[in-house]
């Protein structure tokens, strides 16, 4: 019994050893199995990245062998550039080789010709010493075959010289004239005549003084005064000179400012219609009607302005339009004179197919100067056209006022028109007279000449001229002083005007102080 299970168990035993043989060697060959696979795996994986580093390095030296064709091909082409560049700069070394060589030619060839020179500037020098003795012998053999020197000489050659060439020229302007004259005298004579047709006014009477009846005798005495005190306080407020009448009863306001005379019988008829007649009433008036001109003297320059509906007038202009009412121009009325040549000058200018405004615009302000002549030294053209600069008036305005009496070239063809303008206004009968103009002229040139000294306060012409009455600065001007400059002023008259008889030289320094009570 016991062997028998002992028998069992070894056949048990046997049976599960078998068993278990079985199994290992199953999970062997399986091992086995499964590791022939992984190795063929592996090979096959191991082929494949050997076939991929190879296409890899196939590849990898395919693009280097085409980077360095490119990398050869940019070399090559970089090289014939550089070829390229230096042959130009071979020949550009070259090129500055042969200007050197050309300058060193040229220098040499300067210092050679300077070496020249001066011998030749030796041998002029020597020729004019030879010259100069030729010279003076031939003059001391002319001087004495002549019987003349040659000062002398000189003179009697440039006389001789001088007439020919006066002479000829004389001769050549008169061919020029003529020539000019015959082409042109047709057209000209066409368009003067139809611009002279086109315009007609009236004649401008010469006003050189003023006169303002009295209601009665007694007012006479009350205008001069104690003593003349009210009728000096009038002539010295206004600068002008009252003439009493003695068989009428009228006072004549005389001299040669037309606005000074204006205030002067405008103040004057105030005084008498308010019956207040002192030295401090007579200073009130005077300044209030110097107000009234002024505001009169705005008026006249608009109105002008108005009439020819003229845009951008500076105010400046317009108030200088408004004096020129009061100016006389060889006894013409200036503002009068302006308009005239406006008109002209347009009509002229449309005529030739031109602005007509332009025209107007420099006729109408060609004479503005004459305005302000008397604070402002120099030619009326000249100052007019500064003044119509100034004002931002256009260059052509501007050279046809500065050239309208021909003192500088003409830039357009509208200042000879302002020019032939001016010729008509002024040539038209009854337009001008010449005495009053140089009587006008005679007592502007003494107020120049008294306001020419450091000082002056005030001057009016007085007498026609005859007198010239000078009002002095007090505090600056001593008493000394104010005698000598009567004694300078009378020896520039003399040195510088012309006039029959004499002139009174009147220079009065007055301290005045007012107080109030109150």
């Amino acid at each position: 019994m016991v062997e028998s299970i002992i028998l069992l168990a070894g056949i048990g035993l046997i049976v599960v050893g078998a068993v278990v043989l079985f199994y290992a060697q199953k999970k062997n060959f399986q091992s086995q199995l499964i590791l022939n696979q992984s190795e063929e795996r592996a090979e096959t994986a191991r082929q494949m990245i050997e076939n991929e580093k190879k296409e890899a390095y196939l590849r990898m030296k395919d693009e280097l062998y085409k980077r360095r064709k490119e990398f050869e091909i940019e070399l090559k082409r970089e090289r014939l550039d550089l070829d390229q560049k230096r042959e130009q700069l071979n020949e550009k070394y070259e090129a500055l080789g042969k200007k050197e060589q050309r300058i060193d030619d040229i220098r040499h060839e300067l210092q050679q010709k300077e070496r020249e020179m001066l011998k030749m500037n030796d041998i002029l020098r020597a020729n004019e010493v030879k010259l100069k003795n030729l010279y003076e012998d031939l003059i001391m053999k002319l001087e004495q075959l002549s019987g003349m020197n040659r000062e002398k000489a000189k003179e009697t050659l440039l006389k001789t010289l001088e007439g020919e060439v006066v002479h000829g020229a004389e001769k050549w302007v008169q061919k020029i004239e003529e020539e000019a004259r015959d082409t042109a005298k047709l057209k000209a004579a066409e368009i003067t005549v139809s611009a002279m047709q086109r315009y007609t006014a009236d004649d401008v009477p010469a006003a050189t003084s003023g006169s303002v009846q009295l209601p009665n005798e007694d007012m006479k005495g009350r205008i001069i005064g104690k003593e003349g005190r009210n009728i000096k306080s009038l002539e010295m407020a206004t600068g002008m000179e009252f003439v009493i009448d003695d068989s009428s009863e009228m006072i004549t306001i005389s001299g040669f400012n037309p606005i000074r005379r204006e205030i002067a019988k405008r103040s004057l008829e105030k005084l008498i219609q308010d019956g207040r007649i002192n030295p401090t009433r007579i200073e009130e008036t005077v300044a209030k009607c110097e107000s009234e001109i002024d505001d009169l003297i705005q008026e006249y320059g608009k109105k002008a302005v108005l009439e020819f509906n003229l845009q951008g007038i500076h105010p400046e202009i317009v108030t200088l339009l408004g004096k020129l009412f009061f100016r006389t121009s060889y006894s013409q009325n200036v503002l009068q004179h302006c308009k005239e040549v406006g008109l002209f000058a347009r009509m002229i200018a449309e005529e030739l197919g031109l602005d007509g405004n332009i025209a107007l615009r420099a006729g109408l302000l060609h004479d503005i100067g004459k305005a302000v002549t008397a604070e402002v030294e120099g030619p009326h053209a000249q100052i007019g056209a500064e003044i119509a600069k100034r004002c931002g008036e256009s260059d052509v305005v501007v050279n046809a006022i500065a050239a309208h009496h021909e003192e500088v070239p003409f830039a357009s063809i509208y200042a000879p028109i302002v020019v032939i303008a001016d010729t008509i206004s002024a040539s038209r009968p009854g337009a001008r007279r010449e005495t009053f103009a140089a009587y006008i002229k005679k007592l502007e040139k003494l107020e120049e000449i008294a306001y020419s000294f450091d000082g002056v306060k005030k001057a009016y012409a007085l007498q026609a001229g005859r007198e010239i009455r000078i009002i002095i600065q007090e505090d600056t001007l001593s008493d000394d002083d104010a005698k000598n400059l009567a004694r300078d002023v009378a020896k520039t008259i003399e040195k510088e005007m012309n006039f029959p008889g004499q002139i009174k030289v009147n220079v009065i320094r007055e301290k005045r102080v007012i107080e109030y009570a109150r």
